[in-house]
C-alpha cells in the first residue's frame, strides 16, 4: 500500500487527499495540518466578517468528520518542519511540541502562500492588541472579529486588491467608516484604469474614502488611535496622514516554500516552487500544488503565478492522482477571476493589452456597453466589456466585465475563458449559440456583441 503524506489542510491538500481515495481506494492519505482548520473557505472570510455569514463553521467545505468520512487520516495543529527525501521522511511538531518523523512514499506539498508584509514602520511591533491585523487564516480572522467587537468607528485598509475591496465592503456593513489607500494609481490592479475606476465610482457611492498613488511608510498608535502616514508614489514631498481605529494590511501574498526549501525542491516564477504538469517537482515522489507552486499559463504556454483557488483545487487533483500512479497533466490556467464590490461585479480572464504585448503578442482591446437583457423588459442593466484579440491573428486573448451583481457577469466571463481554453478566435464567439429570452438576455448576447465591435473596429 502507498504511504501518501500530504502536507497541508487546505485547497490542494484536501484536493489531492480525497481524489488520491477516488483512484486508489486502499490508499490512506495521511494530511499534516498546521492549525485546526481543515478545508475551511479562505476565500469566504470577508462574508463572515461582514455578517452575511454569522456562523464561521460554516466556511468549511467539508466538517472534519465528513474528510475522515472520506479516508483521510488529519494530524491537526501539527507543523511539518523539514523534509528528507534520502530517507523519504518529514519531521513534524505536534500540539505537544514534540518532534515525530513520518514515513512516505509519495508526499504532496500544499503549503499555499503568506501574506506579504510591506516595509512599514511599526507593522512588527503593532499586534492584533492595538488594532492592526492582516487577514489570511482562521486565527486571522478569530483576532479580527475580536477586534470588531470592541467596536471600533473607523478603518484604514491598506491594499486595494481583491481582498482589500471586499473587506472594505464588510468593514463598511459593520457601521466603520472606511479609507481604502492603494500604492498603485488605481483600485483592483488586475483590471484596466477605465473599469477601475468604475469600481472607485462604486465605492464613493457607498461612502468609503479611496486614496490611491498612495505609499503607506508608518504605523504609530497614539492616544487618538492608529496614525498611518505615507506619501504620495509620485511624490515623496506630498506626505499622507490618517487616524483611524483599525488597521488591515492585506497587500497580496508570496509563496511559501519554507518547507519544500528544506528539501531541496527547485523553485520558479517568483520563487514558487516549479512543478511540471503533471505536478511533479524535480525531487523523486514529491508533488506539490497550489497557491505554493507556479502555474501553467494555458494560452502563453508558459510557468507564471496565479495564487488561485480554483487553480489549487484543480492542481490538488492531478498532483493526488498521480502520487497513486495516475498520469493526468493540469490544463492550465487563465487566471480568471471575480469580485463583487458592493453592487457590482467585475471579471477578468485571459491577458491585457501591456500582458499580452509583452509575451510577443499584438493585441488590442475595444470597449462596449450592452445590456443584460432586452431593453423593453423591466430592469435592463448595462455591462461594460472589454474584448482583447490579436491583430494579427484574430485570436482572442482576454477579456473584463464590469456591470451590476444582477448582469451574469460571473457567467458571462466564463463564456469568454471557455474561449480561450479552445483556443477560438474572437470571430468565433459570434457563432455561439447561447440561450435568450427577453427577461434574461438578447438574440446576440453582450459577450457576442462586444466581440463584434472589436471585429468592426479592428480588422
Amino acid at each position: 500500500m502507498t504511504r501518501l503524506v500530504i502536507v497541508g489542510g487546505s485547497d490542494a491538500g484536501i484536493g489531492a487527499g480525497l481524489r488520491a481515495r477516488q483512484v486508489d481506494p486502499d490508499v490512506e492519505p495521511l494530511l499534516v495540518v498546521a492549525d485546526r482548520f481543515p478545508n475551511y473557505s479562505i476565500c469566504g472570510i470577508p462574508y463572515h466578517v461582514s455578517g452575511d455569514v454569522p456562523d464561521w463553521r460554516d466556511l468549511a467545505h467539508r466538517t472534519q468528520a465528513d474528510l475522515e468520512a472520506a479516508g483521510l487520516e488529519l494530524r491537526l495543529d501539527t507543523t511539518a518542519r523539514r523534509i528528507d527525501p534520502a530517507a523519504r521522511t518529514v519531521t513534524v511538531t505536534g500540539p505537544d511540541g514534540r518532534e515525530e518523523t513520518i514515513g512516505y512514499d509519495r508526499l504532496v506539498v500544499g503549503t499555499g502562500a503568506s501574506p506579504v508584509r510591506p516595509p512599514i514602520t511599526g507593522l512588527d511591533r503593532l499586534g492584533t492588541a492595538d488594532g492592526v491585523y492582516v487577514l489570511h487564516t482562521m486565527a486571522d480572522t478569530f483576532a479580527l472579529t475580536e477586534g470588531l467587537a470592541r467596536e471600533p468607528r473607523s478603518a484604514l485598509i491598506v491594499g486595494a486588491g481583491y481582498i482589500g475591496l471586499e473587506m472594505a465592503e464588510a468593514l463598511h456593513a459593520r457601521g466603520l467608516a472606511v479609507t481604502v489607500v492603494e500604492q498603485l494609481p488605481q483600485v483592483l490592479p488586475t483590471v484596466d484604469a477605465d473599469l477601475a475606476a468604475l469600481v472607485e465610482e462604486e465605492l464613493a457611492r457607498h461612502g468609503v474614502r479611496v486614496c490611491t498613488g498612495v505609499t503607506v511608510t508608518a504605523i504609530e498608535r497614539g492616544p487618538a488611535g492608529l496614525t498611518v502616514a505615507g506619501h504620495t508614489t509620485a511624490d515623496r514631498a506630498d506626505a499622507f496622514s490618517s487616524t483611524v481605529d483599525f488597521v488591515l494590511v492585506v497587500v497580496g501574498v508570496r509563496p511559501d516554500t519554507t518547507l519544500a526549501e528544506t528539501a531541496s525542491v527547485g523553485l520558479g516564477v517568483r520563487g514558487a516552487i516549479a512543478v511540471d504538469r503533471r505536478m511533479r517537482t524535480n525531487v523523486p515522489d514529491v508533488y506539490a500544488a497550489g497557491d505554493c507552486v507556479h502555474t501553467y499559463h494555458r494560452l502563453l504556454e508558459t510557468d507564471t503565478y496565479l495564487p488561485l483557488g480554483t487553480t489549487a483545487h484543480k492542481q490538488g487533483r492531478i498532483a493526488g492522482e498521480n502520487a497513486v500512479g495516475g498520469d493526468r497533466e493540469f490544463a492550465g490556467s487563465l487566471g480568471t477571476q471575480v469580485v463583487k464590490v458592493f453592487d457590482l461585479a467585475v471579471a477578468r480572464t485571459g491577458l491585457r493589452d501591456h500582458e499580452a504585448a509583452a509575451h510577443g503578442l499584438m493585441p488590442a482591446s475595444r470597449r462596449t456597453v450592452a445590456d443584460d437583457h432586452k431593453a423593453y423588459y423591466p430592469g435592463a442593466k448595462p455591462i461594460t466589456i472589454k474584448v482583447t484579440g490579436d491583430t494579427s491573428t484574430g485570436r482572442l486573448l482576454g477579456a473584463q466585465l464590469v456591470g451590476h451583481r444582477d448582469t451574469g457577469v460571473a457567467k458571462r466571463v466564463d463564456i469568454y475563458a471557455t474561449a480561450l481554453h479552445h483556443r477560438m478566435t474572437v470571430d468565433d464567439i459570434a457563432d455561439l449559440d447561447l440561450s435568450y429570452t427577453p427577461p434574461l438576455g438578447s438574440p446576440w448576447d453582450a459577450v457576442q456583441m462586444a466581440a463584434q465591435t472589436w471585429m468592426l473596429t479592428t480588422r
